[in-house]
């Protein structure tokens, strides 16, 4: 385990030695509800990032002394819950390098269930999407939709400068990114708890 620039981070690997050692493990899954579905580490509950109360998600801990482990799809909204745990001051929080994407690609445990577009995928089409329409209109309707495409650009480069992504917090919120009902029922028995709806941002 090392030292990241303010929280711990771990390697999946270190993690999975962790879990197969029996030691309890409390790992939350912080991407959208639809993507937790699709695959996730057998050992991970699914709090999703712009749901996420960190006084409220500590307060439910059955042991508050032990390390809560933050994992998404990369490594990216991870980091941000961390940063989040931080600021309202709770410092035993460590994130999972790599992401679920690493820790199913080294082969450990995980639940797959229906297939979903990324939040990453799905922002790419639909930043897409508006500067392909934008720039037709304004070459074929008025010039003023070009101000669309303009648009999209300047929030792209700000979300890069901020490492923030509005649009992935916006598409996290829409129907098709969450689910009606529990949708890890039955992963208690290895070692997860039952997920919450909500979304996050992407990455």
């Amino acid at each position: 385990m090392t030292t990241a620039t303010t929280f711990k981070t771990i390697s999946c690997r270190e993690l999975n030695e962790l879990c197969q050692s029996g030691q309890s493990i409390d790992l939350i899954d912080v991407r959208t509800p639809v993507e937790f579905r699709e695959v996730h580490s057998v050992y991970a509950r699914n709090v999703p990032l712009d749901s996420l109360k960190p006084d409220a998600v500590m307060a439910g801990r059955e042991a508050a002394e032990q390390p809560l482990y933050v994992i998404c799809r990369s490594g990216n909204r991870s980091s941000k819950a961390c940063e989040a745990f931080l600021a309202a001051g709770f410092t035993n929080i460590v994130n999972v390098e790599g992401g679920t994407k690493a820790w199913d690609e080294s082969g450990y445990a995980v639940k797959r269930g229906k297939k979903a577009i990324s939040l990453e995928r799905q922002v790419r089409i639909a930043a897409g999407f508006l500067v392909f329409t934008g720039t037709m209109l304004g070459l074929f309707v008025h010039e003023y939709w070009l101000g669309i495409p303009a648009f999209v650009g300047a929030g792209l480069v700000f979300a890069g400068i901020t490492d923030t992504c509005a649009m992935g917090m916006l598409i996290s919120k829409m129907p098709w990114n969450q689910v009606k009902e529990t949708c890890d029922a039955d992963s208690t028995s290895s070692g997860a708890s039952q997920s919450q709806a909500g979304g996050s941002c992407c990455g």
